[in-house]
């Protein structure tokens, strides 16, 4: 494949010479180079939100991709490009995993090493694929950008569908630092945001490109983003958030180490304290109390002593929401597990049953079980089978609070998929964070983040009560309105915020992200033809 241009590459300069030096690696300095960079890229997610690091990264890549199609087999140079920027990010912004197999360290601990390799090498197969995707596209002018920004997109895209999905740190989330900047997650969701945030980092590589109008491109997208932060700093400053009357949450934070959770001479202190935070302090009446995933520490269904005390617990009106294991037995089926949030209400009442939909693999179940058990390996959530999937986002209707829609865990992490066939008025979010590290660890404070996304997408509150922390109160702005760290006892005591109307994303879901690819398509195309002609061949006279 022919070279850059020299026209089109300015070369002197420092940002010149560095993009020569970047464009001239090859073999194991490019590997190294691009995994440098993708690992100090995952430092723009939390707990360190350091954006700019997050779009010199992308910046980098165009410039390597650059350096590919100058040289023989240029899809297999850009695919380890992109790939080894995808091992580093991932690596870097999901070392935390390899805390839950420490729980119980006898029997997981001899699998860290492949978690922690196998896992980000399997993720960073999507951005790999999409440098090497952009090779047949690239062009010589700034339209080079568009195509990158596609590519890499409809990757996070992919990502965040295929086998289950995966989609933790999209780029949206870079901007964590900046709740202007999210509040266009209500319009564009967090796909749309990520492509813009794509176009952003890699038009920078255009500042080395000697043509003047290719230099204008990411002062445009620069500006496209202040307009972004001042309409979102408008939303903040104008668009009142009331409390829903007569609604008083208490998240219940009972710091329990997974360790410790389900061992017998634990089980009844863990679940006394429970009973404690709920009632404690005596002079806050809360009308609804929320439990962590999983929070009891036995089959709460099947412990007749237990539900007497969650019968005195929800007199007078009050409401308990927990989540909680139970298992259903039938002859035809055995015995099922299930990841579920119980609502009780009216002494004791089960009202409502929602079951975790979203399965965590390996965590609540073992794809192929037979095959992989052969070789050792087991689920993390320690259960003689899988866990049994639930039908999906449902809204619940509760006595003196509005309508809720239950989120188990990593449910939330999932857009335009949380609402089910009736919009709720607030999300309750249980999870367990403790599988995620001590406090410190950047798991929980991104899975956090994550779910404020969630709440500006959808224009809804949510309650989000974790095992060891972080438990939030989190308005439809995205705004924490109480929150109690990680590692500590504890409870969260607060009015509920009311829902906004439905946000635009709330509509129309995804549609403007995929109107964004199609514009980046079209606008690549027009300056000039793109290189992939050269790989079709001329038909014969």
């Amino acid at each position: 494949m022919e070279a850059l241009a020299p026209d089109h590459i300015d070369e002197t300069g420092l940002l010149g010479r560095i993009s020569a030096f970047v464009r001239r690696r090859t073999g194991w300095q490019k590997f190294l180079l691009a995994y440098l960079a993708g690992l100090l890229s995952s430092a723009a997610f939390p707990p360190y939100q350091i954006f700019p690091l997050l779009l010199a990264g992308y910046g980098l890549i165009v410039i390597m991709i650059d350096g590919a199609v100058a040289r023989p087999r240029p899809m297999r140079g850009a695919f380890w490009a992109g790939w080894s920027f995808g091992f580093g990010q991932f690596m870097g912004g999901l070392y935390w995993i390899a805390y839950a197999f420490l729980v119980d360290p006898s029997q997981h601990a001899w699998q860290i090493p492949f978690v922690v390799t196998l896992l980000p090498a399997g993720l960073a197969l999507f951005p790999g694929l999409a440098a090497a995707a952009c090779v047949p596209f690239w062009t010589r002018h700034w339209g080079r950008v568009l195509v990158f920004t596609l590519f890499f997109s409809l990757a996070f895209y992919l990502r965040g569908h295929i086998l289950t999905g995966f989609p933790w740190n999209l780029p949206a989330y870079g901007w964590g630092a900046s709740l202007g900047i999210l509040q266009s997650l209500s319009v564009l969701g967090a796909y749309g945001l990520s492509l813009l945030t794509v176009l952003f980092g890699a038009s920078l590589a255009l500042f080395a490109d000697s043509s003047r109008r290719a230099r204008i491109v990411p002062l445009v997208v620069l500006g496209v983003f202040a307009v972004l932060w001042f309409g979102g700093q408008l939303r903040l400053a104008l668009t009142p958030i009331r409390n829903v009357p007569h609604v008083e949450l208490r998240l219940v934070q009972p710091d329990v180490p997974q360790d410790q959770k389900y061992l017998p001479q634990y089980q009844q202190r863990n679940w006394q304290r429970l009973i404690d935070l709920s009632v404690k302090p005596a002079h806050i009446a809360p009308t609804d109390i929320i439990w962590p995933e999983a929070a009891p520490p036995f089959l709460l269904l099947r412990s007749q002593s237990a539900l007497a005390q969650v019968a005195s617990l929800t007199t007078h009106g009050r409401v308990l929401l927990t989540g909680a294991v139970r298992v259903t037995a039938s002859v035809n089926h055995g015995y099922r597990f299930y990841n579920s949030v119980l609502m009780f209400a009216h002494s004791g009442q089960l009202i409502g049953i929602y079951d975790k939909a979203h399965l965590v693999p390996f965590g609540e179940y073992l794809p192929a079980r037979g095959l992989l058990s052969a070789i050792g390996l087991t689920q993390l959530v320690d259960a003689p089978s899988n866990f049994t999937a639930g039908k999906g986002p449902h809204t619940y209707d509760l006595p003196g609070a509005p309508p809720v829609g239950p989120l188990i865990c990593y449910e939330v992490i999932f857009p335009n998929a949380v609402v089910g066939a009736t919009r709720p008025h607030w999300f309750v979010n249980v999870t367990d964070d403790s599988w995620f590290g001590p406090p410190g660890s950047s798991g929980p404070v991104q899975h956090l983040l994550i779910a404020r996304a969630r709440a500006i997408e959808e224009g809804l509150p949510i309650a989000r009560a974790a095992n060891t922390g972080i438990s939030a109160i989190i308005d439809p702005m995205g705004r924490i309105k109480g929150r109690l760290g990680s590692g500590k006892m504890g409870v969260v005591d607060g009015p509920l915020p009311a829902a906004l109307q439905p946000t635009i994303y709330a509509r129309i879901g995804d549609t403007l992200f995929f109107l964004l690819l199609l514009g980046c398509a079209v606008l690549a195309a027009l300056p000039q033809a793109p290189l992939w002609r050269r790989y079709v061949k001329a038909p014969s006279r």
